[in-house]
Formats: C-alpha cells, structure tokens, sequence
C-alpha cells in the first residue's frame, strides 16, 4: 500500500471512495494537518497500491489496512476514522479490529449498509480522447458525485481523470454488501454520518439508507448537507472541515 502523511498530533486516517485515491481529500487535509497527523492511504487495487490475491473481500481490505497502519504510527496509538463512499465500506470491520483504539468513526456518503443501493448509468471514459473525455468525465461528477454543475471545475475533473486511469477494483460487490452495517454495533467511539441531499437519484432512497444506518447504530450523528452531491467532502469543503475539527476535537 503506498500511505501519504502529514502534520502531527493526534492521528486522524482518511479513507478514500471507490475508482478513487487520496486525492479524494485534497480539500480537507491541509486543514486536518494544522493541528492532526492526517494519513491518507490509497486502498489495494487503487491509486498508487498494489491489488491483493484474488478473491478478496471488505475484510481482507480492511485487515490489509490494519498491518499498514501499524507500521505507519505506534500500534497501540488511538486513531479518529473518517471514510467516505466505499472506505465506509473498509471502515467497519477496520474499526471494529482497532477496538478501543478509535476515537471516532465519521461517514461521508457511505456504502456497507446493504440494499438500496445507488443504481447510476455511467458514461464510458474508456476510448475517448482530448475533450470528447473532458466532457465525460464532466457528466460522470454530475451524475455520480457532485450535486451543482458549478461545482464541477478543472480539480475535480483532473483528480477523476487520474482516479480512473489507475483503478484496478470493481468495488461495486462490496459496496452492496453489510460489512459497515454488521460491524457499527461493535465500533467504539462517536459515529457521525453525513450525506449529500442530492447522494441518491431521489430522496426516498436518501432515506432508506439513512434509517439503515439508524438501525445499525441508533446513537450515530446524522446529517444531510442540502444541494450537495456524493462527493461532499470536495463540494462542501468548509463545512466539512468545520464538522471534522469539531468531532475529533471531542473528549
């Protein structure tokens, strides 16, 4: 796995979303880092880390992590978890293995909750060229990730386009499964869960998840950030930096 770090302090880990990287923080960690050690790993199969043996699920991603981590701070060292998207996923069964090592467990947009799940028609990037494939990906952040068309600049397009290039895994399976749902009861820790307004293609679907995670943890913190897409640790930046330094500043 390769692990990017920053700052110093309390370490705060940072798990990036599906056919993504690191770089799916790059609006959060110069914040984190002035007060935090923040680590943003890129998960097997992603970014710049190698695949793991096949099959593999959540578990062997999560367990994979866990060695890292440990070689990256001390390994008994107490550690805040925020994930979004598909590291939702990896959160759960990571968190519950760290024990009474976390801090905190902090979901943005998360999968793991098994179904219902996002059912969203991509356009294919694959064979496209120049600013045929600019404008795909464009299309791509607008349906998938970013709820305002405004929001969707040359960053963001730039970081989809290198997230996409160097994706290996087909996280879909694991998304759709309950690996995050079975292991919350079991994570210590405040549990915070925040969602985009516009994550679902409609708000019964929002919903749905949102009483799945309730169900599998009735003490979490839940909120909904209006006009945001999936993405919003990109397209609210501030307010989420504002969210995180409060939840990991917490006793």
């Amino acid at each position: 796995m390769a692990w990017r770090g920053w700052g110093s302090g309390a370490a705060v880990l940072l798990l990036h979303g599906g056919a993504g990287s690191w770089r799916h923080w790059t609006r959060n960690i110069g914040v984190l880092a002035r007060d935090y050690a923040v680590i943003a790993p890129d998960l097997p199969a992603l970014g710049d880390s190698a695949t793991l043996a096949q099959p593999f699920d959540a578990q062997d991603i999560a367990t994979t992590v866990l060695r890292g981590l440990d070689d990256v701070i001390p390994p008994e060292a107490p550690v805040h978890v925020v994930a979004f998207s598909f590291g939702g996923v990896i959160s759960g069964p990571l968190a519950a293995a760290l024990a009474d090592r976390v801090r905190s467990l902090t979901l943005i947009g998360t999968g793991g909750l098994g179904p219902p799940t996002r059912s969203i028609e991509l356009v294919k990037v694959r064979d496209r060229t120049g600013s045929d494939r600019e404008a795909a990906h464009r299309e791509n952040l607008l349906r998938m990730m970013l709820g305002a068309p405004e929001n969707v600049d040359a960053l963001a397009i730039e970081i989809q386009e290198q997230n996409t290039r160097r994706a290996r895994l087909n996280s879909g399976y694991m998304w759709r499964s309950t690996a995050l749902a079975d292991a919350l009861p079991t994570v210590h820790g405040h549990v915070h869960s925040f969602w985009g307004e516009r994550e679902m293609p409609d708000r019964s679907l929002l919903e749905a998840r949102i009483a799945l995670m309730r169900k599998a943890r009735p003490d979490a913190e839940i909120e909904v950030f209006p006009g945001v897409g999936h993405w919003a640790c990109y397209e609210a930046a501030d307010r989420m930096n504002s969210e995180l330094l409060r939840i990991i500043s917490q006793p």
